[in-house]
């Protein structure tokens, strides 16, 4: 189907040629994958999807909002999300314990239960360690991993299991933030251990990733839903090897650009918004490599809900996963 729609036109034809795109950078065995997240997609029930990107298409990492994240955590630890009833005021549901999400419902209760699931996690870690996010995102899949059934899937077990770091460059801005922020607070007043949090270790660890595999030979990849810090975060990584060429005398046999890139998002081009910018406009600063030069890039503007899933089941036919 998505190879004929790649043949129509508007939105249809981009959501064809997006699966070409996917397709390629699956294929492509010299080829370092990464997939960035933003918008509400576990709470939309996107979760399944992430995990066939790590297991059935070979991501090397993942690089999302901290919510999001959060929303598929409180997924695989039981809890469950609801349909909006018609008729109920958002007021209503506040006193209810209701988060509304668009059209669904987390629960508070979901909320408490998934601080409380980090908090058993993290209190049985070294209190004088100093954390990133992905090494946060790697003990709580290891936990999933050996508590959920075999059979079950969510995120973060199958990033642990293929050992595909999760990043979350603003974590603070999350329930899990807020539960960190908390337990730093009990800290300060005397009821609880310390705990120390540095945001470079993740950029250090993604830096030290891509570099290796632009030093392999290895083409870059990004498959982008929506927009926000995760987005530009994993594409300003040619910047600033760029930067530390020019400002540090540092010699690298290749720009790390992007050769193949993939993004559906409803963000509009005209304000000039970050999350709206084209891959045309990234080839300006070095993140994205033209199509004069051998990219291949595709954008869909569509609500990730409808493409992505179709998107990916015609690649894992075509892959025969």
């Amino acid at each position: 189907m998505l190879q004929a729609m790649s043949q129509t036109s508007f939105q249809g034809r981009k959501t064809g040629e997006a699966a070409d795109v996917l397709e390629a950078m699956v294929k492509d065995d010299n080829c370092f994958k990464v997939l960035t997240l933003a918008g509400a997609m576990t709470v939309a029930q996107m979760g399944l999807v992430i995990c066939d990107f790590i297991d059935c298409f070979g991501f090397d990492c993942l690089v999302s909002t901290g919510a999001l994240m959060l929303h598929g955590l409180n997924q695989s630890i039981g809890g469950r999300h609801y349909k909006v009833p018609h008729g109920v005021s958002d007021r209503i549901l506040y006193h209810s314990g209701f988060n509304r999400v668009y059209d669904t419902l987390e629960l508070e209760e979901n909320m408490d239960q998934g601080e409380e699931f980090l908090q058993k996690v993290l209190n049985n870690t070294d209190p004088e360690k100093i954390w990133s996010s992905f090494e946060i995102c790697t003990i709580l899949g290891e936990h999933l991993a050996s508590t959920m059934p075999a059979d079950s899937r969510s995120p973060f077990k199958s990033a642990f299991q293929r050992d595909v770091p999760i990043f979350i460059p603003a974590l603070s801005d999350s329930e899990i933030g807020l539960d960190i922020g908390l337990r730093r607070h009990e800290h300060r007043l005397g009821q609880g251990p310390p705990f120390s949090y540095n945001p470079f270790l993740d950029w250090e660890k993604y830096v030290e990733m891509v570099e290796s595999a632009v030093e392999q030979g290895k083409k870059l990849a990004i498959f982008t839903i929506g927009g926000g810090v995760p987005r530009n975060w994993a594409q300003q990584v040619g910047p600033y090897l760029d930067i530390r060429g020019a400002r540090l005398g540092e010699e690298y046999g290749a720009f790390a650009r992007f050769h193949y890139a993939v993004r559906i998002s409803t963000a509009l081009v005209q304000d000039g918004g970050l999350s709206g910018c084209t891959y045309e406009e990234g080839v300006s600063w070095g993140k994205i490599v033209p199509p004069e030069e051998g990219g291949m890039t595709a954008e869909v503007f569509c609500d990730a809900t409808i493409a992505w899933p179709l998107i990916t089941k015609a690649v894992m036919e075509r892959i025969g996963a």
